[in-house]
């Protein structure tokens, strides 16, 4: 069989071999080399580090090569800018000794560096929000017409969120706009339903496939550290990353600001990378793994991705991670080059310990979360419509079927459409002149500043400050409740200390100066605990029901881990739910164990106290749900009927019955009125329609009372 890499285009061979000693492909890139030049739409799954980005890029270039494609032949979109700025080297090395041009594009480029002139490039680097910005671009935006592929990295960090719609609709616009069906090439190192994922992508356009590859069975070493004590715990943690180059991740911003200064002193070439701090310092702490010698790095889920910062020599996570898919991203920045990974858990309780077990365990069996696109996405169609309506007078048939025409919006019906622009008519969002539509006076004072830019983007914003010196250098953002309550003090920020002495609340800035002080924690809006996936608990219930983990524990942590599983009542685990009464000094407390993840029981929670009703109040946690004012009387059967209550409820009594959440997290949701908002937001925000199918098939099992003596321990 001729192999891939002898049909390959003259002068990529050359590339391949003379500049990168290259004579032969992985097998993910043979077979994305076939699955793309067939023209289908393609899906690659490959371990991290696995040579996907080289899978999608070496048949492109062959075919930009082969057919002479002019103008902006591919575009490839990036969740992150740093993600761009990192991908660009690797792209230059491939195109620019074959003649093909690379240019990045986002907001971080210089104004003047966001163009081009005579020829456009070959591939455009981009990331939607500035793939939007362009789109608008008259003149630019031309330049897309002969475009043929669309390369889209970490295609996962897309898919569950209103940036994933948002791209859906860009790619949708690209196909109009060509006037043929762009090519789409997904890339991804973590999807549990990648057959959904990919059908979601392709919308049944064209031909599509899925090249899928396992990763190699490679050595693996995991350690655990665990210790209930903090300064104790962070002693251990320095002695771990002393002298390596070590990535350390936390699972929230306020956790990676409170662990850098723990260490502060401790390690030395110490680094912090989240979120909310200035493009800057995210950088210098990248570029100090490229010094000789040791280099910590406290990082959040920003250091998941892609993004290539050299050989390390340990990960290190501190309290599980809340999904295998994260695990597995951070697991992967380790271990390159033929070197074992090694991964170093730092855990505070024997609860830690199971999850812990259980997230590897998951890995093992190559198990990860299904990934589930939004079924509402009303803030996006708030988005596009007032785009619309911003280049100008649009009729009120026409805008409908240009709405309703994208395939992304395909589950909003005509007159849930009808009804939306009544309300926005109604509240002056938008004006009218016969059956013409235009922004009316709310629309440009909410959304018409600087040039209506806030439409390019559906990331929300509004909630943070930025931070500056008096200088004008940015150090990062600062949530808008924290600046509030702190507006006098100091606060900490990138592993150091400020003092916040002037806010501009019309600019939202926030002028800061060091401080010699110990600094406030810092804290920011949805830096919470997320609570583990369905997945993991699932898995932590079967240890729980065998007794035991897989994993070969060393002594010390084989007795910590059965002290977790001695905590949960004998015959708990396995699919169902298991309910049990406890007596303590006279009060009665009914627990619900609950092996579904940590979002499945803040929904169950709710809606059971809804259905208890009374005095009834309920508390979710990972695995249980505790009920107290359940009754002093047969309180095991009355929980159990309101379970069963519960499961009979529909979706749109489950909605009603839920609380709404906060508006700042979908950007145009002050666009909505509460009824509309509560439609376009529970379904998704609950997972409703999962959390149903996961109720309906579950058993209710009433396990014997205890009672505890006072002094006990839960």
């Amino acid at each position: 069989m001729t192999s891939v890499f002898s049909t390959l285009h003259e002068s990529l061979r050359q590339v391949l071999t003379q500049r990168l000693g290259w004579f032969e492909l992985r097998e993910v890139q043979e077979r994305a080399c076939v699955a793309i030049s067939e023209g289908n739409d393609t899906l690659v799954i490959a371990p991290t580090a696995g040579g996907k980005s080289e899978a999608a890029l070496i048949p492109v270039m062959d075919a930009v090569l082969k057919n002479g494609l002019p103008g902006v032949a591919c575009l490839y979109i990036a969740p992150t800018k740093a993600l761009i700025n990192d991908q660009e080297e690797r792209f230059s090395a491939f195109c620019l000794p074959a003649s093909l041009s690379v240019m990045k594009w986002h907001g971080d480029v210089k104004k003047g560096g966001r163009s081009w002139k005579g020829e456009p490039p070959h591939f455009l680097m981009i990331t939607p929000e500035s793939l939007e910005v362009l789109l608008q671009e008259r003149t630019l935006s031309q330049d897309l017409r002969e475009v043929r592929f669309v390369i889209i990295d970490e295609l996962h960090a897309f898919v569950e969120t209103d940036r994933g719609i948002h791209l859906r609709v860009l790619l949708d616009r690209l196909d109009v706009l060509t006037g043929h069906k762009i090519q789409r090439i997904g890339l991804s190192a973590t999807a549990g339903n990648p057959h959904e994922i990919l059908s979601w992508l392709s919308d049944g356009r064209q031909g599509r496939k899925l090249v899928e590859v396992a990763p190699a069975p490679r050595e693996k070493h995991f350690s655990f550290i665990i210790e209930p004590d903090e300064d104790r715990r962070t002693s251990a943690l320095a002695g771990v990353v002393t002298g390596r180059k070590a990535l350390v991740f936390v699972n929230s911003r306020s956790g990676a600001e409170h662990l850098v200064k723990a260490l502060s002193g401790r390690v030395l070439n110490l680094h912090i990378h989240h979120s909310s701090l200035s493009p800057e310092m995210r950088r210098k702490a990248e570029d100090a793994f490229l010094s000789e010698g040791g280099a910590c790095i406290i990082c959040t889920s920003t250091l998941e991705l892609g993004i290539d910062i050299g050989d390390l020599d340990v990960v290190v996570q501190v309290g599980p991670p809340d999904t295998v898919s994260s695990f597995l991203q951070r697991m992967g920045r380790s271990g390159r080059r033929g070197r074992p990974a090694f991964v170093v858990f730092v855990l505070e309780t024997p609860c830690q310990l199971l999850c812990s077990c259980a997230i590897i365990e998951c890995a093992i069996d190559r198990r990860v979360e299904d990934l589930q696109p939004p079924e509402q996405p009303w803030n996006v169609l708030l988005q596009q419509l007032f785009l619309t309506l911003r280049s100008g007078r649009a009729g009120r048939g026409t805008l409908m079927k240009m709405l309703l025409s994208r395939p992304v919006f395909s589950g909003i019906r005509k007159a849930e459409l009808e009804r939306l622009l009544r309300y926005l008519i109604d509240e002056g969002y938008i004006t009218t002149d016969g059956e013409m539509l235009m922004p009316g006076t709310e629309a440009e004072r909410v959304l018409g500043r600087s040039n209506w830019k806030d439409l390019y983007s559906v990331i929300p914003g509004g909630g943070e400050y930025r931070a500056m010196t008096p200088d004008g250098e940015s150090v990062g953002k600062l949530d808008a409740r924290f600046v509030s309550s702190h507006s006098d003090g100091d606060v900490t920020l990138g592993g150091k200390t400020w003092s916040m002495v002037k806010c501009d609340e019309g600019h939202n800035i926030v002028v800061v100066v060091p401080s010699g002080a110990g600094g406030a924690r810092t804290f920011w809006k949805g830096s919470g605990e997320a609570g583990f996936s369905g997945l993991i608990c699932e898995r932590a219930g079967a240890i729980r029901k065998e007794g035991t983990t897989r994993l070969p524990l060393g002594d010390p942590e084989r007795e910590v881990l059965q002290k977790a599983l001695q905590a949960i009542p004998e015959g708990v685990g396995g699919s169902g739910l298991f309910v049990r009464e406890r007596k303590r000094a006279g009060r009665k407390i009914v627990e619900v164990y609950s092996f579904h993840g940590s979002r499945f029981n803040r929904v169950l929670a709710p809606l059971l106290a809804h259905t208890l009703g009374g005095k009834a109040r309920v508390s979710s946690g990972d695995f249980r749900l505790r009920v107290s004012g359940a009754g002093k009387q047969d309180s095991i059967p009355r929980v159990i009927a309101a379970l069963e209550a519960v499961r009979a409820l529909s979706p749109e009594e489950i909605a009603e019955i839920l609380p709404a959440p906060q508006r700042e997290a979908w950007k145009f949701a002050g666009l909505l009125s509460e009824p509309l908002f509560r439609k376009a937001v529970l379904p998704d925000y609950y997972h409703i329609t999962e959390f149903k199918q996961r109720l309906a098939g579950m058993t209710v099992t009433a396990l014997p009372p205890v009672a505890l003596e006072p002094g006990t321990a839960e």
